[in-house]
């Protein structure tokens, strides 16, 4: 690890009705947690909710407002199923949208499947948090997440007032 992200709390929330009841595996969040927990951002909740928009938006609040997470990973609830609604409640929640995360993540997924175009997911800031939807898949929530990857620390910095140049690599 290059970089000084213990200093960075995350959390990961999976969108699920059938993870919530019980009743699937959640493979994409507990990837999700190991994986940054590897990357050296520090562990603070994880947690399998249902697909509704309500609780999606009061977790995500909690998360941001409350408890200070710098770093929220969702995954699931992004796609075009009726009860998908993961990015209905991310336009109520966020105070700026970073489309260019979205775009990046949907133009690295499109060159392994046209069915990339039917992701929605998006990634923004509440408050001093980086909120970062990913697919419920555990293929393209591991394949999404290596496209932003390399960018979440300096979006943390740059989030908590840092006023390092974005152009120096």
């Amino acid at each position: 690890m290059t970089n000084n992200n213990e200093q960075y709390s995350f959390a990961v929330l999976t969108m699920s009705d059938k993870g919530a009841r019980g009743e699937r595996e959640d493979t994409s969040g507990g990837y999700l947690r190991e994986r940054l927990t590897r990357e050296g951002y520090t562990f603070q909740h994880y947690e399998i909710i249902p697909d509704n928009k309500q609780v999606i938006i009061d977790r995500l609040k909690n998360l941001a407002d409350d408890r200070k997470v710098a770093l929220i990973v969702t995954t699931g609830g992004t796609g075009v199923s009726p009860t998908d609604v993961t990015p209905e409640a991310m336009n109520e929640i966020l105070e700026k949208e970073i489309p260019g995360m979205a775009e990046a993540m949907r133009s690295a997924s499109l060159l392994k499947t046209s069915r990339a175009m039917l992701s929605r997911g998006k990634a923004g800031i509440r408050g001093e948090s980086l909120i970062i939807n990913l697919p419920g898949s555990l293929k393209a929530a591991r394949e999404n997440l290596e496209v932003v990857l390399p960018v979440i620390p300096h979006a943390l910095e740059k989030i908590k007032g840092g006023t390092s140049d974005c152009g120096v690599v």
